[in-house]
């Protein structure tokens, strides 16, 4: 089953540093969200092939949102 990634905070995508296809190790760096005052790292949470991205640089994200799922 795939595991999904959420936004841990509301705020702006900067950047997505992974595409579908990629494997990743758990704790690899994914995505960075942008808050007001900050940027903020989104890890894996596991090993695994990268199923599909569900956000875009500059996609406005509240917590909790899905950004990404990893198979």
């Amino acid at each position: 089953m795939a595991e999904e990634v959420r936004a841990p905070l509301a705020g702006i995508v900067q950047s997505v540093l992974v595409e579908p296809g990629a494997t990743v190790e758990a704790d690899d760096e994914l995505v960075v969200v942008a808050t007001g005052a900050a940027e903020h790292l989104v890890y894996a949470p596991c090993a695994g092939a990268i199923l599909a991205v569900r956000v875009q640089e500059k996609d406005a994200v509240a917590a909790g949102d899905v950004l990404l799922l990893i198979d």
